[in-house]
Formats: C-alpha cells, structure tokens, sequence
C-alpha cells in the first residue's frame, strides 16, 4: 500500500525533536552542506526535514590552511578548522534565502569559551527563521588550559547552562565520540537543561603519506566521518537513549533509509545525514524517499514507531 502524500509529503515521516516539528527525520549534518543553500541548485531543499547549517561563531573565521580533506577507507578525514561566515553575516547572507524554503533550521554553534558561545547565540536570536541551536562542544577550552569542553561532563554542563539561559530557541548539544562514559555525559548535559542531543561528532585520526612520511592533513589530525564509524555511532546513540528522556539525532556514516532506521530503532528520533553527500549530494532526498518504502514494506504506521524499539531479549534458540 502506497500512503497518499500531502503537498509531495509522507505523513507517516513527521517527526517532533525539541518543541520542532520536521516534515521527516532526515536533516544535513553540520559541515557537510555549508549553509544549506549551496544545494539550491540540486534538490528542493524543502524535500529534507532539516538543515544543520556548518558551525557558526561570532565572528568570522578563516579555517586552517591545505590539506584539509583527506578521503579514507569507508570515510573521510578533514580538518576544515571551523571556517565560517560569522553569525551576523549569516543572518544578513543567509538566512533570508533560507525562510523562502519549507525547511527546518539549526544552526550550528561553536566557541573556545563560555562567552564565545553566548556571544554567537546573543547574535542569532534576532534571525528569523532559525528554529533551534546544535551546540559543537568539541572544541578546546582556551580559558582551561585547552581542555576539550567536551571530554568533560562539568565543562559541557556549564557551557548548556549558559547557553540556555540566554537562547530563545530550542538548544541541541551535540556529543564528542571521543569520552569512555557517553552516558554519564549525557545525563550531565540533559539535567543542565538542553532540549535534546545530537550524536555522534567526529573521531580523531591521522593519516600518513608513506612517500614523504609526513601526515595528509596539514593540522596533522582530522576528524574521521563516513560508514566507518557508524557501528561506534550506533552504541553511543543506543547507550545514550537508555540513560537520557530528552530526544535525540543519530549522526554517523548515514548513507541510505536503511542506516537511518538502525539509528532510529537504536534510540533516535531523527538523523543527519554528512559524508554521503559528497559522493552524492541526492542523498538525504533518496533516504527520505527510502524510509516511506520502509514503512510500506514493513506495514508500519509511523516512523515514529521505530525510535527505540530494538530488541535486546535473548534470540530464540537455535539462532
């Protein structure tokens, strides 16, 4: 049975994270679309439930020198260093193409202090048509000596804090991958008040030309993305749902539907999609267009169904 679709749209995919409603479950992940509109050309870009815009500061940032990508078996490592337009030029630039699309907006934000990110949210709060914050907590604190805000649950639950006392949208945090108690963070963070989680960030890695001997990158680490480190995103999604009420977006080596309903059944309620956009920028819409076949083959109602849903009882013997 095919569902009829209102205005091209599958109802059965709505999805609510945070107070926001997305047509579907398939957004873009931070870094991977730039500012969203560099995908007009592409595909209506009201088709997706959300775009993640790359991460946002105060002010302008230029970004590490090249090498900054390096392609990897089943990923990718880059080191971009969080070049951006600044958050005013982005609500100047930006944003207006951006409201005259049926899309929903995050915008990302990073910052090397407390008040980095108070500044840059301070900004955002007049843009029209921003409907949440994804805070990057993955860079280093420089008032700490450099301490990953984070690797550490104080540091992050500090940053949520200040953050939700000045934002006048819904505030997502997204976690590092690169902590031993994902958990623990997580209820650190939820109890500091965010809305929701967003999981996972990069990894760190390194990848070394063997002729010269010298690292791909010239920050000399990157972070890895891409199908390779999606069974380390799937656990931590998992682990965090079971410890955390506040809802939460799957990130990780996403490429098709059926990478978005593992995370789903996991413990998500919706996804975004980075890496596969670079070898094909039709991704999210194909994933989107994926998950109604899902739900027909299956016979399932509502994707909304499938957000934890997996079965952890032991299998029947003689499985």
């Amino acid at each position: 049975m095919v569902t009829p679709r209102e205005n091209g749209r599958d109802p059965r995919l709505a999805v609510e994270v945070a107070g926001i409603r997305f047509h579907n479950p398939v957004l873009t992940a931070s870094g991977c679309c730039g500012y969203g509109l560099e995908f007009e050309p592409l595909f209506d870009l009201s088709r997706i439930g959300g775009i993640c815009t790359k991460g946002l500061s105060a002010k302008p940032m230029q970004g590490n020198p090249p090498a900054r990508i390096q392609e990897t078996p089943a990923g990718m490592l880059n080191a971009i260093g969080l070049q951006n337009i600044g958050a005013r030029a982005f609500i100047e630039q930006k944003l207006p193409r951006l409201r005259e699309y049926d899309v929903r907006v995050l915008t990302n934000v990073f910052g090397y202090t407390i008040d980095d990110y108070v500044e840059a949210i301070h900004i955002l709060n007049d843009g029209d048509g921003i409907d949440g914050y994804e805070l990057n907590i993955s860079c280093p604190n420089v008032k700490e000596g450099g301490l990953i805000i984070g690797n550490d649950p104080r540091a992050a639950a500090e940053v949520t804090e200040a953050v939700k006392r000045v934002a006048k949208r819904p505030v997502i945090v997204k976690l590092s991958p690169n902590i031993s108690d994902v958990a623990g963070m997580a209820r650190a963070i939820e109890s500091a008040g965010a809305d929701a989680l967003s999981l996972i960030n990069t990894l760190v890695g390194v990848s070394i030309d063997i002729r010269t001997r010298r690292p791909r990158i010239a920050n000399v680490t990157g972070g890895l993305s891409g199908p390779a480190i999606r069974p380390v995103a799937v656990r931590m999604v998992m682990q965090a749902a079971a410890a955390v009420q506040i809802p939460l977006i799957g990130i990780g080596g996403i490429a098709t539907a059926e990478d978005a309903v593992e995370f789903l059944i996991a413990g998500a309620a919706a996804v975004q999609i980075g890496t596969a956009s670079f070898y094909d920028p039709l991704a999210t819409v194909k994933a989107v267009e994926g998950l109604s076949a899902y739900l027909d083959e299956t016979g399932t109602e509502s994707i909304r169904t499938l957000t934890g849903s997996l079965d952890l009882s032991p299998p029947p013997r003689g499985h």
